[in-house]
This record gives C-alpha cells, sequence and structure tokens, in this order.
C-alpha cells in the first residue's frame, strides 16, 4: 500500500502538556516533546477504527520548549487489578475509593511544558486488505476539519485538554531557538504486546483471551531543526 495515500498531519496546541518520564517514580518531570505513544493517542481520539493502526512518523515542534513548576493533587494508589479481576468474577465488589479522602490524595510537584504547539505526521496500517485507504483517510480528515473526536484529546495528562485542527500545506517556519540539532536522549517510543511464556508482572488479557506481555521500547530521540524522525517499532534502533 502507497504510504502516501494514508498520510496525515495533525496540529494539536495548548497551555500546558506533561508527558511524563517514566523513571521518575514521585513526581512528574516531562519530556522536551511529546512521546510517540502520546502523539498516537491523540489521532486515536479523533479518529479510531479496528481496520488501522496508526504510525508516528515524525514531530514537528512549532514553539520554543518551556518548562514550568506546578503542585497538582494525585492519589497515593490506585485499584489493584486482583480486585477488579475478583469482582467481575463474583459480580459485586468495592471498586472506588474517594479522592477527597486526605489518606488517598497526596500533592505532589511537576515539572510539565507550557505553550505547546505540535504538528504530528503519521500515516497508518490497513489491518483489513478489503476496504480502501482513502475511505479511512477522509474519515479522518472530515472529523479533524470539524473538531470532531470520540474523546477529548489530551496532552499527557487529562487535565491538559488539547486543541487540534487539520494541517495541509507549507510548514511553517521553526522559531530561531529550535535551529541546529538536540539530542533529546532515550524516549519512550510505544508499548510491544508480544505472547507472554509464564507469569510475568506486566500480563495482560487480550480480546481473544490470550495472555500477552506489554514491552516498553525506546528510541534515542534526536531533534534537527525542530523535527524528531521516529523510527518503526520493530527498527535496530529501538531498545528494551
Amino acid at each position: 500500500m502507497n504510504k502516501s495515500l494514508t498520510t496525515v498531519r495533525l496540529k494539536v496546541s495548548g497551555d500546558f502538556a506533561c508527558f511524563t518520564r517514566p523513571e521518575m517514580k514521585v513526581e512528574r518531570v516531562s519530556y522536551d516533546v511529546p512521546t510517540p505513544s502520546a502523539a498516537r493517542g491523540i489521532l486515536e481520539a479523533v479518529f479510531w477504527k479496528p481496520q488501522i493502526r496508526w504510525v508516528i512518523d515524525r514531530l514537528h515542534v512549532l514553539k520554543p520548549i518551556r518548562f514550568t513548576n506546578m503542585r497538582r493533587n494525585e492519589v497515593k494508589q490506585k485499584i489493584p487489578a486482583t480486585t477488579v479481576s475478583s469482582a467481575m468474577k463474583k459480580g459485586t465488589g468495592q471498586l472506588g475509593f474517594f479522592v477527597d479522602d486526605g489518606d488517598n490524595r497526596q500533592q505532589r510537584a511537576a515539572t510539565i511544558l507550557r505553550d505547546v504547539e505540535y504538528i504530528i505526521e503519521a500515516h497508518f496500517d490497513l489491518l483489513d486488505k478489503t476496504e480502501p485507504p482513502q475511505k479511512y483517510y477522509e474519515c479522518f480528515k472530515r472529523r479533524a476539519i470539524k473538531g470532531k473526536c470520540f474523546h477529548r484529546p489530551y496532552l499527557g495528562c487529562r487535565e491538559f485538554p488539547a486543541k487540534f485542527e487539520w494541517f495541509q500545506g507549507k510548514l511553517p517556519p521553526r522559531p530561531e531557538e529550535l535551529t541546529g540539532t538536540k539530542e533529546l536522549g532515550y524516549m519512550l517510543l510505544d508499548m510491544e504486546f508480544t505472547p507472554a511464556e509464564g507469569k510475568k508482572f506486566d500480563l495482560i488479557e487480550s480480546h481473544e483471551g490470550k495472555k500477552l506481555n506489554a514491552n516498553p521500547r525506546f528510541f534515542k530521540a534526536v531533534m534537527r531543526n525542530g523535527i524528531i524522525e521516529v523510527p518503526a517499532l520493530d527498527s535496530l534502533e529501538v531498545k528494551q
């Protein structure tokens, strides 16, 4: 399939963003730019179908990278998966807890991005070969132009909503601060799901009832003149 037939560009922006580094265990610290998995989540919020799979090709940074600090109310625990599984089997159970409860709420500092704007350049792989790719391309374009989405896309955290619009034409000029090459270190690319071998901590249940192992994949991100090229998930430069 011709990749150019399924390539789209979506412009996203927002007042704040936080693409959390996984190595920060207690307080959130954002990457300098969006992760490819976060960008894919934005596209899926606008248009998702089981017949297609979004693949991020490159990320365009349109505004200088600026950080700010804030304190956020978070919860110190989450509902255990075993509790959910037990409730599903029994048909009853206590699955919630109150965020307003002082025992569950914690105030934590966060280092986040402010005043951000990006262009996500991506294409989709067509899993159902009987369907014409133009059908899904036009559907995504129509929804993006009209501002439609299945749920409000967000910039890393749900409290940071993203504005989005269809982008076509010549790319805008980059700020002078983004000129040159900047190494951003290893960044989360996405999660790869493989058949599980034995019992592991990160096992999930697939739609087919099979156990799958969720494995994070990382790549060495380099921004050249405001553009980050994203490798394919099966590329040799992608690390575990």
